[in-house]
């Protein structure tokens, strides 16, 4: 579509050139095109093509201004020896007949024909200018897609090894409490790290996919809560194959039974996506005694990735109050989940 553009102003130019030779003719002569026409729109054309493709690329340089001073001139000149070599050389060889004098200098027919240059070296050196910012901006266009790929690369895998920790921690905690519940909760984390490490790979899964996970992650936790009827989970799921980034709503969950109080307290779990407006909501009661530095470490990488993936799109409220950790997010999905 830009290099159309750059098409369509190159057209643009010439058509306002033809056009406005000719109102000139109809205004000042009766006759028609005569050979001075038609030499000085060949010597405009070649001029303005010599410098668009070799002189302005060569002279164009933002940080040293004379040297664009000096590729207008280089410009001004290429245009004057064309000119120069088919109205005073060609001309006279094939007609007879000449444009300036007989006698006239190079450096007087210079001089002259800066004012009849000017208009082509400028215009031709701004249109690559416009093509050169076009193909600035495209590549930039691409530098910040890389850059996004790289960053969420990044941050998914950061979040594995915190979700690894997390869950290590807990069958720790079975194991050491010589619980019959250990050996389940090996089994479990096994096919989580198996679903983990096969999803994490793709750029997008279904939203099945990751809410499968969740439960998946809760059932896991449940086995070391003493009263796990107090984690009420509310799904409302309309549109389970509509795409989303994988392990974008695990860390919220991540958190809160890393830093949850479950001793005689639980959490309320909703998830919808009624007009494909997806639905988070997670409210949990804080243990203070849980405390260290990697808190919080898995929501900031959710906030970073958001603002890649959703800009605008998205909306998250986050409630760190005394007791209790409330998470509010929505996403609008893309049309290309239509």
């Amino acid at each position: 579509m830009k290099h159309k553009q750059v098409l369509f102003l190159h057209i643009f130019y010439w058509l306002l050139i033809i056009f406005n030779g000719l109102i000139v003719r109809m205004i000042y002569s009766k006759g028609g095109l005569d050979i001075l026409d038609v030499t000085i729109f060949l010597a405009n054309f070649l001029g303005f093509y010599v410098n668009y493709f070799f002189v302005a690329p060569r002279f164009f340089n933002p940080n040293r201004f004379y040297l664009m001073i000096i590729g207008f001139f280089v410009g001004v000149f290429i245009f004057v020896v064309f000119r120069y070599s088919i109205e005073e050389v060609l001309l006279p060889a094939l007609t007879g007949f000449r444009n300036y004098a007989e006698g006239t200098t190079f450096l007087y027919y210079f001089y002259d024909n800066i004012y009849y240059s000017s208009l082509t070296v400028f215009v031709s050196t701004n249109l690559w200018f416009f093509k050169y910012y076009l193909k600035v901006e495209e590549e930039k266009s691409v530098l910040i897609e890389e850059r996004k790929y790289a960053q969420l690369q990044a941050l998914k895998t950061q979040i594995n090894p915190h979700f690894i920790f997390n869950s290590l921690n807990n069958i720790y905690s079975l194991v050491y409490q010589n619980s019959d519940a250990a050996l389940p909760a090996i089994e479990k984390l096994s096919e989580l790290l198996r679903y983990s490490t096969k999803d994490l790979e793709k750029d997008v899964i279904s939203l099945d996919k990751e809410i499968g996970y969740i439960e998946s992650l809760i059932g896991l936790e449940k086995l070391r809560i003493k009263n796990p009827e107090l984690l009420v989970i509310e799904k409302n799921i309309n549109h389970p194959k509509i795409n989303i980034s994988p392990m974008l709503l695990v860390p919220f969950v991540e958190n809160a039974f890393k830093h949850g109080d479950f001793r005689d307290k639980g959490f309320v779990l909703k998830v919808s996506d009624d007009n494909k407006v997806l639905h988070f909501y997670l409210h949990n009661f804080k243990n203070h005694k849980m405390k260290d530095s990697a808190s919080g470490i898995g929501i900031e990488n959710v906030k970073k990735r958001l603002e890649i993936l959703y800009p605008k799109k998205h909306e998250l409220y986050i409630k760190d109050l005394e007791s209790e950790f409330i998470v509010d997010l929505r996403i609008i999905f893309p049309y290309e989940n239509d």
